[in-house]
Order: structure tokens, then sequence, then C-alpha cells
């Protein structure tokens, strides 16, 4: 399948992990009526597939063979692999540092390329992730890059997991997350980075309200 025509619209939302870009990105389909497209959910699955079945993680052909044969499925705020929920295990930290390692991987990110654009259908598309505005869809209609400094992002998280009734320490959070930017920014392929036309956002100060509004305000400004 090619990629949808350019009349769909597109918002992508990127930036690193816990920068809130999930929750903005759902906030800001939901207010446009839009489908969303959480990206990093992808890899996650794989990373949960791999794990699943004990795939050598260092196998990069092996990994992007599981991740073009994954059975995956979203229903509302749900997700499935293999019919089976998943929601709340492709969350745990040890998934996401696992697809943050596999995410390096060429052959994965080609795997994975034309299933997320796939998703770009009437009436329009926000899509989240850490490479949508530079790779998957380099001619989205609005690109934002969402960032937030280290010290607020880990204590998001660790009150997020908390909430979950989960563990958190926060300073393994801290270095898990200082690990996990590095990783994605300095990879070779994909590397998490800014689009040039892309509109920062800095959300260390903002509510989840107020970082929707700017995106929203962008794209009434695109649009008028």
């Amino acid at each position: 399948m090619t990629q949808a025509p350019f009349h769909v619209p597109v918002i992508t939302i990127d930036g690193p992990t816990a920068s809130g870009k999930g929750t903005v990105a759902q906030r800001v389909a939901e207010h446009l009526g839009w489908h969303v497209l959480d990206s990093g959910a992808l890899y996650r699955l794989t990373a949960l597939a791999c794990l699943n079945i004990q795939t050598s993680l260092n196998d990069e052909e092996a990994v992007a063979l599981v991740a073009s044969q994954l059975d995956v499925s979203f229903k509302a705020d749900k997700v499935f692999l293999s019919q089976a929920d998943v929601s709340q295990d492709i969350r745990a930290e040890h998934v996401g540092n696992t697809a943050s390692k596999i995410a390096a991987y060429p052959q994965l990110r080609l795997a994975l390329l034309q299933r997320q654009r796939d998703f770009q259908v009437e009436p329009g598309l926000v899509a989240d992730g850490r490479d949508m505005g530079t790779i998957v869809f380099p001619d989205a209609n609005l690109k934002i890059f969402l960032v937030a400094d280290v010290q607020s992002r880990a204590e998001r998280r660790a009150k997020q997991l908390k909430a979950k009734g989960i563990s958190a320490n926060l300073t393994s959070l801290l270095e898990d997350m200082q690990a996990r930017d590095l990783r994605d920014s300095s990879r070779a392929s994909a590397p998490l980075v800014a689009a040039d036309d892309a509109y920062v956002i800095d959300s260390s100060n903002l509510t989840i309200e107020e970082t929707v509004g700017k995106v929203l305000l962008h794209w009434s400004e695109k649009i008028n």
C-alpha cells in the first residue's frame, strides 16, 4: 500500500520519552475528531513480542521479522497483541528500554514504516513519536517538536507509574531517561531530532491543557 494522499491532513508530534507527546497527541486528535497514531507503541509491541518468544535482541534481522509479523490491533484506548490486551504490559520500563535499544535497527524501522503510514486516513491523523516529522510523514501539514527538561520528565514518569501502583525510583528513572535520550539522539538511523520546519514547544512548565492549546493555535494559524 502506498502512502495516503497529501490531502489527508497530518499533525506530527515528536519528542523525547515522557515529554507528554502521547497525551497531547490524544487530546489534539480528540479535539479535531481525527485518528491518532502512537508510533512508540509499535516499537514497544515489537520489544514485548521479542521478549515473549525470547528472540535474540542482538539479531537485527530476527527482530525485524517479528515486527513484520505482529498481530496488532488498537481499540479505543486498548492495545492488543495476538488478541491479548497488552495495554499495560507495553508501558513497563523494561519494555520501553528494550524498545529504545532495538529502535536503532534500520531493518526494524523499515519494517514498521509503511504500517505507520497506513494510519493516514480521513479525516486526519495526529502522529506522535520520534521521527514522525522527519521520516514517516515528512510532508505533514504541521510538525511539533515537544521538549521538556529531563528532571521534569523523570518526575512525570514517576508520578505516572505510582498512579498505576508501580514502584518507581526517581534516580533510576532519571538515569534511564538520560541513557535513552542519548541512544535516541545519536543513533545512525532516524535519530531523534526536530524537523527543520517544526515548531518547538517546551512543556517543562506547562500543563497538558496549555500544551494542547499551543498545538491547536499553531494548527489554527496554518489553516487560516
